[in-house]
Order: structure tokens, then sequence, then C-alpha cells
């Protein structure tokens, strides 16, 4: 197929050398008189026809000479591309019965066209200027995207009429005259073609995007690309795209000649890159497409910059170049049993005949007709459907694989079925033995767990414990000084209470006397008291019962505190006043606070908290304690210790601020003061559980605890504790 291709652009090229080298032309023949009988068909301007190529471009209308002009022989004007402004000459005689007539000139994409004529008297008038250098509207017909002009010839007279035409595409000049009728349904014939054939490409364009959005192949949108492009190119040499996209867009006007080609041919490159997976087979063949693509662009480059002719040529040459080369790619590839580089090779190797046919067409080999005329239209529909079709046959081929896959997958589940039976006899065999084995790991674990929870119980005991030794020993101090002032005056009061006896008796007998006169005994009264000195037996009697009251009272008020810090009811939620647990624990732990420790306490107003009272006063326990220790360490004694206690609330929570002015404590302390057995105490002077209790009591309230501290600058602690815990 390559080769057939390649057959078909020699000819191309064989039949442009030929015209480069003898022009088509002969300047000895006479200029024939066309004549127009009516009729339903117009008169088609063919062989003698003269013509004149002005270099440079300064030549008027009025100073062309007639032996300046040279009689062409060709059925249709064709000067090929040309920068030089054409000039055209014929003489027309009216035979109808219609003294209006129209000139019409079947070539869009003149950049510049005028229409004269020449009385039998040599008088020249200008008929009307039109061409893409204008907008389309100054076309006296703007239903038609041909050049049409006005001419008024009576019947049976004679006209001489001059075409002025510059352009810098194919200068292929096929003139019709009829009348309007004529001319109009003439050229109707071929919009009808034409929209039959957007209407192919607006199918082939929907068909693809539905395919498109089924499979997901990313070719389908290089290919709807690809569609749209070329229609707009055949769109472009019919000139329907100034008539009906921008008819009053000169700059586009003149310039599409240039863009969609490029926009056609790169559109293509990638379209085929695309398709035939390029890059997959070869990447020299990819990076070949790249630099006719690049050639693509350099000439819209030129052409936009210096010259659009220039462009035009280069882009021609991409066209010529990139067409044989992509067939010889897809040739390539087909040697690779590539299915879609058949069809790939079968749609452009026929739309290249017919691209051959429409050359041949403008260099006259061929005759220009309907079918010669349309011929690109045509090549291009077919190529387009065949195009579809390899791509629908990509789905059958993806459909093709998946059955193969699944028929290949269903092979492989019944094997790995096979295997998994196979499998699982061993399996069960080893989950038995390792059941076994796991069942003996369990019960030595259920046994090493029971053991944990056994010491866990007797190390929180032993913390209880230690706990309670530092509260008996509070206790013990604090209820022995107000006990031991009570047994001190005990001895003294005995005194002072016989005493009282005594004198009680001495009066008693003074007073049974009955020969003695009452002044006697009143004497001897007075005298008795006197000795005994009894203001001062009463007043050491009402100190020694003062002191025994406030020793009394004093106990009372430890016993009241103990009984308020070691609640029975720890393991019930109750009301409880944190202020007075506090104070409770600092009472306890009076006999620890030495006298170089200043107690700072803010107590807020607390509404009674639900909590669990006995393991809150052991939170408070634990932290004071752990603050005074700090605090010992840091002063040894001295005067400067300072332990603050706060007291605050909000609508959810009540807060407790603990801070002490102790050694404090490194972020690493920090990190791992909750875990359990965790102290930085000497042996013996700790567990390491008291924090542990701390913190999980606090969760256990819902609360959170959170600690500020820094080395030699003393410790923080806030608690918050939900006031309900019915709502956690």
């Amino acid at each position: 197929m390559v080769n057939v291709a390649g057959n078909l652009m020699i000819i191309f090229m064989i039949s442009l050398l030929a015209y480069q080298q003898d022009g088509g032309e002969t300047g000895g023949m006479q200029p024939e008189v066309y004549v127009y009988e009516g009729g339903s068909k117009p008169l088609l301007i063919n062989k003698g026809i003269s013509y004149f190529l002005d270099d440079s471009d300064t030549l008027s209308v009025e100073t062309i000479s007639s032996n300046r002009f040279i009689t062409l022989v060709e059925d249709i004007p064709n000067l090929g591309i040309t920068k030089s402004t054409a000039w055209l000459k014929f003489s027309l005689i009216n035979e109808s019965a219609s003294p209006d007539l129209l000139v019409s000139i079947d070539q869009p994409s003149l950049d510049f066209v005028a229409l004269y004529t020449v009385g039998n008297d040599g008088g020249i008038t200008h008929v009307g200027t039109s061409g893409e250098t204008f907008p389309f509207s100054h076309r006296p017909y703007d239903n038609n995207p041909n050049y049409v002009f006005p001419i008024t010839l009576k019947e049976g007279g004679i006209v001489d009429l001059i075409l002025e035409v510059r352009t810098v595409d194919q200068l292929q000049l096929p003139i019709y005259i009829g009348t309007e009728k004529s001319i109009l349904g003439f050229f109707a014939f071929g919009q009808l073609l034409f929209g039959i054939y957007l209407g192919a490409i607006g199918i082939m364009v929907i068909y693809n995007l539905f395919v498109y959005l089924s499979v997901r192949d990313v070719a389908y949108l290089y290919y709807i690309a690809y569609i749209i492009f070329v229609g707009l190119s055949q769109a472009l040499f019919k000139g329907y795209t100034t008539q009906y996209l921008w008819p009053d867009n000169v700059w586009m006007a003149l310039n599409a000649s240039l863009i969609i080609p490029v926009l056609s041919g790169v559109t293509t490159g990638f379209f085929t890159k695309q398709f035939l997976q390029v890059r997959r087979y070869s990447l020299k063949l990819d990076w070949g497409i790249n630099v006719f693509i690049g050639c693509y662009l350099i000439g819209f480059v030129i052409g936009m910059i210096d010259s659009t002719q220039t462009g035009v040529e280069i882009i021609q040459f991409c066209a010529m170049g990139g067409s044989v080369y992509l067939l010889w790619v897809a040739e390539k590839i087909r040697r690779k049993n590539n299915r879609a580089a058949y069809f790939y090779l079968i749609a452009y190797s026929i739309f290249l005949v017919f691209v051959v046919i429409f050359v041949l067409r403008n260099f006259n080999v061929v005759p220009y007709n309907t079918f010669t005329a349309n011929i690109l239209e045509i090549g291009s529909v077919i190529q387009i459907v065949l195009l579809s079709f390899a791509l629908a046959d990509k789905i059958n081929t993806y459909r093709k694989e998946k059955e193969e896959s699944q028929l290949e997958a269903i092979a492989i589940a019944k094997e790995n079925e096979k295997l998994v039976r196979e499998q699982n006899i061993v399996l069960e065999h080893r989950v038995g033995e390792r059941t076994h084995a796991l069942k003996e790991s369990n019960e030595s674990l259920q046994r090493t767990l029971e053991h944990l929870k056994e010491t866990q119980s007797q190390l929180v005991e032993a913390e209880k414990m230690a706990s309670l030794g530092q509260l008996t020993a509070g206790v013990a101090h604090e209820i022995n000084n107000p006990i031991n002032f009570v047994t001190s005056n005990v001895a003294p009061l005995k005194r002072d209470v016989n005493m009282v006896w005594d004198a009680i008796a001495e009066v008693e007998r003074i007073a049974l006397l009955d020969n003695m006169p009452v002044e006697e005994k009143e004497r001897l009264i007075k005298a008795y008291k006197e000795e005994i000195d009894v203001p001062y037996l009463k007043t050491e009697i009402d100190f020694l019962l003062k002191g025994m009251h406030e020793g009394a009272t004093r106990t009372a008020e430890i016993v009241k505190s103990l009984r308020i810090f070691a609640r029975v009811d720890e393991e019930s939620l109750k009301f409880a006043d944190i202020n007075e647990g506090l104070d409770s624990t600092l009472v306890i732990l009076n006999s620890v606070i030495k006298e170089g420790i200043t107690v700072i306490k803010e107590f807020g107003e607390l509404p009674p908290i639900e909590c669990y009272p006995g393991k809150l006063n052991q939170v408070f326990l634990n932290i004071i304690t752990n603050g005074i220790y700090a605090i010992n360490r840091k002063f040894n004694g001295k005067p400067g210790g300072v332990l603050n206690i706060k007291t605050t609330v909000d609508a959810e929570n009540a807060y407790i601020s603990i801070g002490d002015n102790g050694v404090g404590m490194s972020d690493e302390v920090k990190e791992r003061m909750f875990e359990p057995f965790f102290t930085t105490k000497e042996v013996g002077e700790g567990t390491g559980l008291g924090m542990s209790i701390v913190y999980n009591t606090i969760k256990k309230h819902g609360g959170e605890i959170r600690v500020e501290s820094s080395i030699g600058e003393g410790v923080s602690f806030l608690i918050a504790i939900p006031l309900n815990q019915q709502m956690q």
C-alpha cells in the first residue's frame, strides 16, 4: 500500500514538473469569444481565456496593453501559486433573452478580486471588488461563498471582461456565466452535497464522543479533533468558514488558509501517534512524526511573522512529505501485526488517491466537474468512516483481549482453587496444632494475667498502706499534742479539786461548832481561805479546764478531718465539697508541712461536685506530698518554700490548681511521670504508683490534668473535674 501511495505521489510530482516546464500556455492563439445562450445551466469559461501576470503589482486596468496577454489552453484557468497579480481577459456575447447576468468565480479563497468590463468604445467600467480582504457582508450576494458580480448585457451584445486577482493559495479559477437563477441553482447542489458531508462529519464526531465516554480511550479524543479540523479544512476550501464562522473578521479570513491546515496537520500527527501506538513500537518513528509536526508549526510561525504565502508553501510541503511518511510508518507497524495499521493504510491510501485526483484536477490532467469539484469531501468521508471502523475494531480487540483475559483468569482461579483445597487440608492440620499450642499459651497467659492482677492489687495496697502509714504518722502527731496537753493538766486539776474538797470539809467543821460565836467562825473561815489562797486556786482551775477544753476541741477537729479524708464510701458517687477535702488533706499533712513552708489558699465558691471524694482526697494527698518533698529538697528546711492551692469553677468544670516552688522537673520526667512504677525518689522513699493513681483517678472522673514545670522553678498541676458525672 505504501508503494501505491508513493506512485501516486510520483504522478503528482511529474504533473507539477510538466506544468512548470511548458507553462500550459501558448501566445499565438486568438482569445475565444464565449457565447451565453441561456438555459438552466451556467456557461463554464474554459479554453481560450487570456492572462497576464503583473510581477510589480503596480499596473492598473487602464495601463494593461492587449499584447501583454497570453492565451491559456487549459480547460480551467490554472496559474498555480504565484505572488504576482493575475489579470484574466475574455469576451462574452449574450444570446439569451435576459440582460441581467452574473459572473461567478468558483474559488472562495481569493485575497482580492475585481471585475471590469470594456465597452465597444474602449471605455472601462469597474463592476465590483471583493475578496477575503473585505468583510463578507461587502459582497453583493452574501448567500453564496463564491465571488459573484452582476453585469448587464443586452441580447446580442458583446463585452470584454477583465478580472484582477491576488491570492496566496492555488490560483485555479473556474468562471461561470449565467442568470441569477441558473448560477444560484447550480451552486445550490454543491451546497447540498457539502451539507451532507458536514452531517456525516457531525455524526462521526457524536458517535466517537459517545464511544469515548464508554471506553475512555484517549485515541477517540484525538480522532474527534482530527475529524473537526478535517471538516474545517474542507469548509475552508469551499468558503463556508468565511461565510458562516467569521464573516466580518478580515484577519481570520486572510489567515485561515494558514491556521486551519496547521491544526489539521498537527491533529493528524497526534492522532496517528495515539491510534497506531507508534511510541510503543519505535521511538525513532515517533520522533519522525514529531519532526513533521514541528515543520507545521515552523510554517505557521513564518506565515504569521513573514509571509503568509511562504508559510502556506511550507505547510503544503509538510503535508506532501508527511502523508508519505505516515503511510510508511503505518506499513512498518503493520508488519508487526498491528490490526489498526491495516485500517489506517487502507483509509489513508484511499484518501491519498482522492487527493491526487484533486491535484490532477487543479493541473487540468482530469476534467473539472461536479465529482472532481467535491473529490476531497468524498475522500474525506470515506477516510473518516474507515478510521471509525478501525476504532470500532479496537473495541472488538479490547473485548477479545478481555475475554481471553477472563478465560485465563478463570483457569488461574480453578488452579488456585485446587491449590487452596490442598492447602486447606494442610492448614487445617496446622491450625489444629496451632490451636492446641495457642490454648496452652492462653492458659499460661491467663495464669500470668491473674498473677499480674494479684501483684497489681498488692502494689496498690502497698501504695495505700504507704499513704496510710503517712496518714497514721501525721494523725498520731497531731492528736498527741492536744492529748498530752489534757493529760498534763489532769494531775494539777486533781490536786486543786482535792483542795476544794478539803476546804468544803473545813468550812463544814467550823460551821458546826456550837459554842463559838458567828464572828469567830467567820474569822476562822477567812483565815483558812487566805491560807489556801482561794482566788489563785479558782484561777488555776479555770486555766486547767480551758486548756483541757482546747485540747479536746483540737482532737475533735482532727478526727473530723480524718473522717472527711478517709471516706468509707469510695466506690459510690456523691456530691462533695472539694474545698473541704483540700482542708482535711492539709490538716492530715500538718505535721509534714514544716515551718519554712508557706501554704497559700485561694478557695473559690464551689458548688457540690459529683465525684468519688475519698479517691480525690488521695489525689490531693499525693500531689501535695510530692510538692512538699520537692520544696524540702530545694530549701532543706530553710524558709522560702511556697505551696499554692487555688480552686475555681465555670459552667462545666471545677478547677483545682496545686503548685510549688520546689526543684521542678525536666521534660523527660514530665513525659514519664504518670507511668506506673516510675519515680525520681530514692529507693525506699516511694513506690512509683502515686502519680499513676492520680492520673487514673482523674480519668475515672472524666477530667483532665495538665502539668507545667521547669527545672528549679517548681511544678504546677491544673486539674479539671466535671461538675456532674452524668454529663460524661
